[in-house]
């Protein structure tokens, strides 16, 4: 039976999301926009959909606008935001080392192309923006900050209700990108006091290619597709009511069982942390304490990560890592390089992270698992191949014609 750990990569489809989404395939086919019964009806879907969602983040219904998943929601409020202040002669835009790619590419486009100023925060070995550094970059053609609630790869946990709180007031669009934080530990966008909050329905039980930008009232950003009135003609285009029935569906399951899931994922977790003490040379990546209660970030020092990650595959366990592999050659993890690490011990990290469906007992056959791996992998492995890799990897798999 296999054991799947990769839930910041995705998160499979809760039950009761595919009877929702079963449902509404076979009895809503209306266009939301139409002014006919069908149409109504659709419109519906998504209006219980956008309830539910604004439940489990804090925030109010006409606030969440739906998108194609989290790298839209982003696009839209980093470029929404900067083309519309065109009243700066040279917008400066703050955002954090650790930043998603879809943020921290769209900001370099931005300034590449644009002619965006960026200052970009250093994090610590804990991978923790500090809040004083974000206020201390400040200037006065700042448009906008942008920092991660939780980081995909290591978990960490960043202030930023402290940092919502410092930019209350200073004109300053604070957004907040939030995928990895939706539906795994409480959130409350009012309390954050952001401006705009991202999420992903395929990171808590629904569908991939559904996603949600949340924009509390006074936020202003210029569409980025544009077309038709839908979404308040913020996000053109007919709306994906299915993925979105989906999404509303996986929100109301995700606010419902939060606390239960948290409690569940933490003692899971410190199974697998356990590992850090348990073998020679392993440690911890990032903050101990103030981490997403599904992921550990395991540091395996001189047992190359892609090994470790192909040898489980093989038993049917399957955890992530954080180097991205194209070409024979491995490219470290610039979220780990940014904390500190070398790039020797990046491409020795693997990524473990659960989710509701996995057991105690999933957590406990796999960490013997990856502890045989792991010691197997340092007596087999060539220090010095490191970072390469072989036939067996993903990227030398061709694509069906």
């Amino acid at each position: 039976m296999s054991v799947y750990l990769d839930h910041n990569a995705t998160a499979p489809v809760h039950p009761e999301v595919t009877q929702a989404l079963i449902s509404v395939l076979e009895d809503i086919h209306g266009n939301p926009s139409a002014p006919y019964a069908l149409g109504v009806d659709a419109k519906r879907v998504l209006a219980r959909a956008r309830e539910n969602a604004s439940i489990l983040l804090g925030t109010r219904r006409k606030e969440v606008f739906f998108t194609s998943g989290g790298t839209e929601a982003n696009n839209l409020a980093l470029n929404g935001v900067f083309f519309a202040r065109r009243d700066v002669k040279r917008p400066h835009l703050i955002l954090s080392s650790i930043e998603h790619p879809s943020v921290a590419a769209t900001c370099q486009w931005l300034a590449d192309r644009h002619g965006a100023e960026l200052t970009v925060i250093d994090v610590p070995s804990t991978g923790v923006i500090n809040p004083a550094d974000v206020v201390n970059a400040l200037r006065p053609e700042t448009v906008l900050v942008t920092v991660m609630h939780a980081n995909n790869e290591t978990g960490a946990i960043q202030p930023v209700e402290i940092i919502g709180h410092f930019l209350e007031g200073v004109g300053v669009h604070f957004h907040v990108d939030g995928v990895q934080a939706a539906g795994r530990i409480p959130v409350d966008v009012q309390a954050i006091a952001c401006d705009s909050y991202s999420v992903s329905a395929h990171k808590f039980g629904g569908l991939k290619g559904c996603g949600a930008l949340i924009l509390r009232e006074g936020g202003k950003v210029e569409a980025i597709l544009r077309g038709g009135h839908q979404e308040k003609g913020l996000r053109a285009g007919t709306e994906n009511v299915p993925g979105i029935a989906a999404m509303g569906k996986a929100a109301e399951i995700a606010a419902r069982d939060l606390q239960k899931n948290r409690t569940h994922c933490l003692r899971m977790r410190a199974v697998f942390d356990a590992l850090a003490v348990r073998l020679p040379d392993c440690s911890i990546n990032g903050d101990k304490t103030l981490r997403l209660p599904n992921t550990t970030n395991l540091l395996c020092r001189d047992a190359d990560a892609m090994s470790i990650v192909m040898a489980l595959s093989s038993q049917s366990v399957f955890v992530g890592t954080g180097s991205a592999c194209a070409s024979d050659t491995q490219e470290p993890s610039r979220v780990l390089k940014a904390m500190g690490l070398t790039d020797r011990d990046a491409l020795c990290s693997i990524r473990i992270s659960t989710g509701p469906e996995n057991t105690l007992l999933d957590a406990t056959s796999a960490a013997r698992k990856i502890a045989e791996v792991v010691e197997r992998t340092r007596l087999v492995s060539d220090p010095d191949s490191i970072g390469g890799c072989d036939e067996s990897c993903a990227c030398h798999q061709e694509e069906p014609p």
